[in-house]
């Protein structure tokens, strides 16, 4: 009994560093209706900040996000309360370069541009890094 117990403890000690920690590009679609819905009117788009960065921080297992000066326009473009139903999103996810971070990774949302056609039958895309 007591070896299995050993062998457990070890196992959850050496916690193999999965797909979390290479540093990787996607493009999303938010829902943003379906999360902001019963929110009042004033409360709308730093609402729908506060749910793209819960978004992000999910999808990308990062504490750090960081969302761009452009998205936040965007959100805010039509002011407080008519935030867009869906926005298309990029994150990606980034090597912390500050030596005196708590994370070594964070999360980088910009806004991606929506095609012609819309939003609709679009999925997540791994973008690969040009510029990296």
């Amino acid at each position: 009994m007591t070896g299995d117990t050993e062998e457990k403890r070890v196992k959850m000690v050496e916690k193999p560093k999965g797909r979390k920690e290479e540093v990787v590009t996607r493009e999303y679609t938010i829902n943003l209706h379906k999360r902001l819905h019963g929110c009042t009117f004033k409360k709308k788009a730093p609402k729908a900040i506060k749910e793209i960065r819960k978004f992000a921080q999910k999808a990308m297992g990062t504490k750090d996000v960081r969302v761009d000066v452009k998205l936040n326009k965007n959100i805010w473009s039509r002011g407080i309360r008519s935030v867009p139903r869906r926005i298309r999103v990029r994150i990606a996810r980034k090597r912390n370069d500050d030596e005196d971070a708590k994370e070594e990774l964070y999360s980088l949302v910009t806004v991606a541009e929506i095609p012609a056609e819309g939003l609709k039958g679009l999925g997540t895309k791994i973008i690969d890094d040009e510029d990296d």
